[in-house]
């Protein structure tokens, strides 16, 4: 069983993204900030990391940066989930280091098709 951190500031994208991975069987850690989801994945011993981008005191693409940069990290998983759907940044997205990129409004299939890749 694999340790998911799922960060969100929107408690509604959380429990619909917790939802959607509740019958993987990965056990589900959650955050609701960067500065949050960096500490718990530092502290978590996580095997795949989602991160929303806009998010209060750090966004996504720090939080992901700022882990990438640290070896322990670079073949951890990030998934980022958001709505931010230009292609710009999507780059920025990809620059920084994830490993996934999907924007909001998507189908289940599609994050359960991307963390089952992601883990194999």
């Amino acid at each position: 069983m694999s340790r998911i951190l799922i960060a969100d500031d929107s408690v509604t994208d959380l429990e619909y993204i917790k939802e959607i991975l509740k019958e993987t069987g990965h056990e589900l850690i959650t955050a609701m900030d960067g500065i949050e989801a960096e500490e718990k994945a530092r502290t978590g011993d996580v095997d795949l990391i989602i991160l929303d981008v806009i998010m209060p005191k750090k966004n996504g693409y720090q939080v992901c940066r700022d882990l990438k940069k640290d070896e322990k990290f670079k073949k951890i998983p990030i998934i980022m989930v958001t709505s931010k759907s230009q292609e710009s940044d999507k780059f920025w997205g990809m620059r920084q280091g994830a490993d996934e990129y999907i924007t909001k409004p998507f189908e289940p299939i599609d994050l359960l098709l991307a963390v089952r890749k992601h883990l194999q």
